[in-house]
């Protein structure tokens, strides 16, 4: 005969209580910006690209989500599994944006500027497998566009 457990009122809402918490955890941490993900020096020219790397589903899910600033030499990089037709939109991102759209050798595809907190869509010209997200005007000032080649790391031959 099994004994059913049946824990003291107290100790079970204890219990919920905890589950709750645990629960809650991932919404409140996606309400904060990621600052601590791993890091690539690009190149654009003579001009240096200090670059977050998103590589995970959930680092770019989150993206550049609640930053209120970010330096201008700095950006994020989002890194797939394979070239698609990659589409970016700017829910709960405050900062505007530039993505460029970039193929495995670097050159970028395309360049898309974004308005913060929009769900407009902003796609590939063609499949990439990488995206660069820049304030907004970065490229735009130092004259880069679609067909300009980036350099660094991820872009070398395999």
């Amino acid at each position: 005969m099994k004994h059913a457990f049946f824990a003291p009122p107290l100790a079970r809402a204890a219990a919920l209580l905890a589950a709750a918490a645990l629960t809650a955890l991932p919404a409140a941490a996606q309400d904060a910006p990621q600052l601590n993900l791993q890091r690539v020096e690009l190149t654009a020219g003579m001009h240096r690209i200090d670059a977050q790397v998103a590589i995970a589903p959930q680092e770019r899910q989150t993206g550049l989500m609640h930053r209120k600033e970010m330096p201008q030499h700095e950006g994020m990089l989002f890194v797939f599994e394979q070239p698609a037709t990659q589409c970016f939109w700017m829910k709960n991102t405050l900062l505007p944006l530039t993505a460029a759209f970039v193929d495995d050798d670097g050159t970028i595809a395309n360049l898309a500027d974004m308005k913060p907190q929009t769900l407009d869509s902003h796609c590939s010209a063609k499949p990439v497998r990488y995206v660069l997200e820049m304030n907004q005007g970065w490229f735009a000032k130092r004259g880069i566009k679609a067909g300009f080649k980036l350099g660094g790391a991820p872009f070398q031959r395999r």
